[in-house]
């Protein structure tokens, strides 16, 4: 394809090449080849070597989106010494001599992950000092593994999970209170591996690649405890409708009269070792280099994005206003990338997630700016890197001028849909809705902004 270089390039395509290379760069076959390496006896794992010969026994255990392909990519380095794995994210339930694979559930969990949680927690208590545990951790994983904390059933932690989301409740404080309704969450798997030695692999689909929070941290420490855990729902105002079950936990759990989960110093994180080998800023830099191949001038903004999707959509359309002077003062074309995971506080009735949302909340501004817009090719997208964006089939959406015009000749109200939380039925109406499928990955979402002037 042409360069930018005074010739109009179709948009969409640059979009889906850029997003097409970032997906590529986090996929797990190629995370593990690139980390993780057999020779002979000695297994090398983000650079740190292991002799087989010192373990009797080695587990695995791979949970999260990514869970089935990180498991099928380590799989072959491993097999001959390897007694049992739990692996989560299949279509179906079923067992391949050693390997237990589980459906996956997603954001809430169901009777699956409640087995899964079941099979994966018993796995680790069976484990000595003399067996090594692999843990294969991508987002996700807090739905996949479920194993509610003593007095707690599977629909009082879905009822509450559902509650939060929709509250708008951010990934730190979802985990907060997951943690301590959880047996095997906030370090507690790792605590019942205890005095195995275990080893993680992690994709980060989290702000800061924070590993308490990527899966609700199994098998890492965990700073947050009952009370704060407490204090999230009272922010929310859900601490009276929650179920009285979980109030009974938690108030306990702050009482002192339940375990906290695992905290920094404890004596089970001696024999735990964790390696990122996948996360956000990896698929930004590998987009980033793909625009430059197209003449692009490429910046990344960031890859911490948080907050509200409408608020981050204003301050982005004010950001995107700022380089258009610079395109068009230097006649070239522009690519701003970013990256993170917003939320929506839901108010509506309609249906749609934060990547759909935001990029509907950008066309709302932009309809409030077109002049600012005039002599330019435009294109917004966000997509989540995993192919769902929140309870729908797509992974996002795009935007650019023939949106517009779609919207001038169908009569429609952004706004109207927007404050109805309703993007993706609006984007069904004037198209630009992406449906990737499972990607079988998680690194949060993907934004990319693209601004180009016109031929003269």
């Amino acid at each position: 394809m042409d360069k930018f270089s005074g010739i109009k390039v179709e948009l969409r395509e640059v979009a889906r090449k850029l997003s097409q290379v970032a997906l590529s760069s986090v996929r797990p076959a190629r995370l593990v080849e690139e980390n993780v390496r057999r020779d002979g006896n000695t297994l090398t794992v983000g650079g740190q070597k292991f002799n087989l010969s010192d373990f009797e026994k080695i587990n695995l255990i791979s949970l999260g989106k990514a869970g089935v392909p990180l498991a099928e990519a380590l799989l072959p380095l491993i097999e001959d010494r390897l007694e049992s794995a739990v692996i989560t994210g299949s279509q179906d339930y079923r067992q391949q001599g050693r390997l237990f694979y589980f459906p996956a559930a997603h954001p809430l969990p169901d009777d699956w992950s409640l087995k899964a949680g079941q099979k994966a927690y018993e796995l680790a208590l069976s484990l000595t000092e003399r067996d090594l545990l692999l843990v294969l951790i991508s987002g996700g994983g807090s739905a996949h593994l479920c194993l509610p904390e003593e007095g707690l059933s599977l629909e009082d932690k879905r009822q509450l999970t559902g509650l939060l989301l929709k509250a708008g409740a951010d990934i730190k404080e979802l985990n907060t209170v997951r943690k301590h309704l959880s047996r095997i969450k906030g370090g507690r798997l790792a605590r019942a591996a205890w005095p195995a030695r275990v080893v993680n692999l992690v994709v980060s689909d989290v702000i800061g690649n924070d590993l308490e929070s990527i899966a609700s941290g199994p098998t890492w420490y965990d700073s947050t405890t009952y009370a704060q855990a407490v204090a999230v729902l009272e922010k929310y105002s859900l601490w009276p409708s929650c179920p009285e079950s979980i109030r009974r936990v938690l108030e306990e759990g702050r009482a002192g009269l339940r375990e906290e989960t695992v905290k920094k110093g404890d004596r089970v994180l001696e024999k735990v070792r964790s390696v990122i080998i996948g996360d956000n800023l990896r698929a930004l830099y590998a987009a980033k280099e793909a625009a430059r191949q197209f003449g692009l001038e490429t910046i990344i903004l960031t890859s911490e994005d948080q907050g509200e999707a409408r608020e981050a959509a204003r301050n982005y359309l004010v950001r995107l206003q700022e380089f258009s002077r610079k395109v068009r003062e230097q006649k070239r074309a522009f690519c701003l990338l970013a990256g993170g995971e917003l939320t929506v506080t839901v108010k509506g009735r309609g249906q749609g997630g934060r990547n759909t949302e935001f990029v509907l909340a950008s066309l709302v501004e932009i309809l409030g700016r077109k002049q600012d817009f005039e002599g330019f090719d435009w294109l917004v997208m966000s997509l989540a890197t995993d192919g769902r964006d929140g309870p729908t089939d797509s992974a996002g959406a795009w935007i650019g001028p023939e949106s517009l015009e779609r919207v001038r000749r169908l009569n429609l109200s952004p706004l109207s849909y927007l404050e109805n939380n309703d993007s993706y039925r609006f984007f069904e109406e004037a198209g630009g809705l992406l449906k990737t499928g499972p990607t079988g990955t998680n690194v949060m979402d993907l934004r990319l902004f693209l601004l180009a002037p016109l031929p003269e």
